[in-house]
């Protein structure tokens, strides 16, 4: 068998996991077997064995490919200096990240998964590996409190966890109803990064 360039391979890789994340979020993280994945992907057992040991690791890359992408747009975010930047920069890319119908269908698997959790260790430590990024808007929330940009009143790590929370309250609302308007909450959402960010600059 010729061996894959770089491009090719990596291509490869992503078709198993585009497959498998089809596979789950039709059929059920426990009901789709690795011939289910196998045939999705139209590759032979070998083939995808060659990349992964079976479903858990296929899970885990998924996983890992969503939380690596997440900790870039969060970077990327907290690089600006002005709160209110941030945080629109940071939800505007999210949003529109969530209107991309492929994304919605690996987003039920995310679901799937935070349910999972809650009953296996591994599945938590992968979703833990995820909600723990949060420490990095953490610490951009608490630098903007010491400059004065963002009450110093608030905790800082409760606010982390409301800011959380709009996303991963979306993420569900849109599994039960996909057709929600995502305007509409954008806008929601502005007035309250607007409502967090307009105090006076404390002196």
């Amino acid at each position: 068998m010729p061996k894959l360039t770089a491009r090719t391979a990596a291509a490869r890789r992503q078709q198993i996991l585009d497959a498998a994340t089809a596979c789950f979020s039709e059929r059920g993280i426990h009901a789709t077997t690795m011939q289910d994945i196998c045939q999705r992907a139209g590759l032979s057992p070998g083939a995808v064995y060659c990349w992964f040991t079976g479903k858990e690791a296929i899970i885990d890359a998924v996983a890992d490919e969503r939380h690596a992408r997440e900790r870039d747009m969060l970077q990327a975010a907290t690089t600006a200096g002005d709160p209110r930047a941030a945080f629109s920069s940071f939800f505007d890319a999210y949003l529109d990240w969530l209107a991309d119908p492929a994304e919605q269908r690996r987003r039920r698997v995310s679901i799937q998964m935070w349910a999972d959790a809650l009953v296996n260790d591994r599945l938590r430590a992968s979703v833990r590996a995820g909600t723990d990024q949060q420490a990095i808007a953490r610490d951009f929330i608490t630098a903007a409190q010491a400059a004065g940009d963002l009450p110093a009143d608030i905790p800082a790590d409760g606010l982390t966890r409301v800011l959380l929370a709009i996303i991963q309250g979306f993420i569900l609302q849109q599994a039960w109803d996909p057709g929600i308007d995502i305007a509409s909450y954008r806008q929601a959402v502005t007035f309250l990064i607007d409502a967090l960010t307009s105090h006076p600059r404390s002196t």
